[in-house]
């Protein structure tokens, strides 16, 4: 009898491990009359690196943005960890487990680095544990417990990027939203906070849904890959199939096929193939 009723038991955990830690269906966000994003339906898995490209404009922050309540959607809906938080709180949905690194890093510029680390926990009550995560980002970015009593204002903006995601990760988040972490970086920065990115996904286990112009390195550190063009998806793959696929290789890593002459890049369209 115990035999018999154990099987669907395993059967549900089994189906809750494979559905996604969020997805979006549909999902539609404007700014007043001008739709930014249209017909948005994505999801991430637990434990990926999933990475939205595009152009500047594209939407991929209104993604973000979307997602973490700062705007709500006209249309759609967006799950997280089995529970729709569509339009919910931006404060509720950190303390589901969500945190958002916005574009331009927006640390705390007044407040020292290890406030502002200090306030990435701002949700938690467990002081030992904090201790010791303050400890694990001073691991991941040693500048910043060289830096910890200075003002964050007075960081370099790679510094600052360092400490926006170590203060993400003061939330011990499930999920980390990542936009534009290259943003005016120079390619030796960008290549380290990207390395260093990679490991806490793969260290800590901490999702991470990441939205950058810079395709070659989102699609090397990411494990799954999202076109988007004019507030559309217009192609999805895993980013060793999207490496391979011609208009990406075109457009986005600037690989022009040697068998085409005499056609101007501007005049050719993209066929997503």
């Amino acid at each position: 009898m115990s035999a018999v009723l154990s099987a669907p038991a395993t059967s549900q955990a089994a189906s809750a491990a494979d559905q996604p830690l969020l997805r979006l269906q549909n999902v539609e966000s404007a700014y007043g009359p001008i739709k930014a994003i249209r017909g948005v339906s994505l999801q991430v898995r637990r434990g990926e690196i999933a990475a939205v490209l595009g152009s500047n404009g594209a939407g991929k922050t209104t993604i973000l943005k979307t997602i973490s309540g700062i705007i709500d959607p006209r249309k759609g809906s967006i799950e997280f960890q089995g529970a729709y938080i569509t339009a919910n709180d931006p404060a509720a949905i950190v303390r589901r487990g969500l945190m958002h690194v916005p574009e331009g890093r927006e640390v705390f510029a007044l407040l020292s680095v290890r406030d502002n680390l200090l306030m990435g926990a701002y949700t938690r009550a467990d002081k030992d544990a904090v201790a010791r995560d303050i400890e694990t980002v001073y691991g991941y970015f040693p500048i910043l417990k060289e830096r910890a009593a200075q003002d964050a204002g007075l960081l370099s903006g790679g510094q600052q990027q360092m400490l926006a995601i170590s203060r993400a990760l003061m939330a011990s988040p499930d999920l980390i939203l990542l936009d534009e972490p290259s943003l005016g970086l120079s390619p030796k920065l960008t290549k380290e906070i990207f390395e260093i990115v990679v490991r806490i996904n793969r260290e800590r286990g901490t999702t991470i849904l990441l939205v950058e112009q810079n395709a070659n390195m989102a699609l090397n550190a990411s494990d799954y890959g999202y076109v988007l063009e004019n507030g559309r998806i217009v192609m999805e793959d895993s980013c060793e199939r999207l490496r391979e696929k011609d208009d990406i290789k075109e457009f986005y890593l600037g690989m022009k096929d040697e068998g085409v002459r005499g056609e101007r890049r501007w005049k050719k369209k993209k066929t997503w193939r």
